[in-house]
């Protein structure tokens, strides 16, 4: 619609704010990408002395004592599962909470709990959960003598204690994704498929799945981006083998040159391949969807 007139005054204001806004978003993001692209003398500040991939180079080669590429492994290896279980998990409970239970209310109050819980106590009570099990077991070992206790070292690690730290931050946000999925989602579909023959599971795949993909696209996006760069709750419950973030943390404190620029910019252009494989993934959805549809009298 063409616009009469000059725009209102109130217009300039707002977009300047929102300029602002983006700016305050993003700025951060961009100069550390700017900054790690200088040359081999080059500092942690501005003014920029040169440009090249140089940072990148001895990035790859690796920072000193810490082998930053096996934590890379690690938070990838971790991201990927936590998206597999949220996704899952936050499918068959949207599936649960639609059809109800008895004392569905207050596990759903439960289930979202650790939303309103600071992430360092999560990760501290979960630490301590698995250092009693820790515990239990040289006590069971002492009593027993059973020999496979004896060297025990701790259950707590990548894909233990580590995985459920990281699962009470992503499956809350599943779920509330699935339960407003399912809240809109008409029975009706189920009903034709049911009338047409179909099984309850042969309806699940070929009706409700193919319906609500991109919101399960979405649920792994969150499960994957919220898992790769979460720190708090993975600090005290990870044992010995840090994560991509930790390792980061802790680099900040010791890495004085761009290198550290140059690992920001690569797992933030890790974040935004995944954010363009989904983004990729729901138009490919959408684009198989209009090639599905009929005209009508053909």
């Amino acid at each position: 619609m063409r616009r009469d007139g000059p725009r209102p005054f109130s217009f300039y204001v707002l977009a300047a704010f929102f300029g602002l806004f983006v700016l305050f978003l993003y700025g951060p993001t961009l100069t550390i990408l700017v900054l790690s692209f200088q040359g081999p003398q080059g500092g942690l500040t501005f003014p920029m002395n040169g440009v090249s991939t140089f940072w990148f180079s001895r990035l790859w080669a690796g920072l000193g004592v810490v082998d930053i590429w096996a934590a890379f492994r690690r938070s990838l290896a971790l991201g990927l599962v936590v998206m597999g279980l949220t996704v899952t998990i936050a499918f068959f409970a949207g599936l649960a909470f639609r059809k109800g239970f008895f004392g569905q209310t207050p596990l759903f109050y439960v289930a979202v709990a650790s939303l309103i819980v600071p992430s360092i106590v999560v990760s501290l009570g979960i630490g301590l959960e698995f250092r009693l099990i820790d515990e239990a077991i040289k006590m069971l070992a002492a009593r027993t003598g059973w020999a496979f206790l004896q060297d025990h070292g701790t259950v707590m690690g990548l894909f233990t204690s580590a995985l459920g730290a990281h699962l009470t931050w992503t499956l809350p946000f599943g779920l509330l994704i699935m339960f407003a999925v399912f809240n809109r989602f008409n029975p009706a579909y189920e009903e034709a498929a049911r009338d047409l023959g179909a099984t309850g599971p042969q309806a699940l795949r070929h009706v409700v799945v193919p319906i609500i993909l991109p919101s399960l696209v979405g649920v792994a996006l969150f499960g994957f981006t919220l898992s790769w760069d979460e720190l708090a709750r993975t600090s005290q419950a990870i044992g010995g083998r840090n994560t991509l973030p930790l390792e980061l943390q802790g680099l900040t404190t010791t890495v004085t040159t761009p290198e550290i620029y140059a690992l920001g910019t690569v797992t933030t252009g890790v974040s935004l391949l995944v954010i363009g494989l989904a983004f990729g993934s729901f138009l490919a959805i959408q684009r198989r969807r209009a090639r599905r549809v009929t005209l009508p009298g053909t």
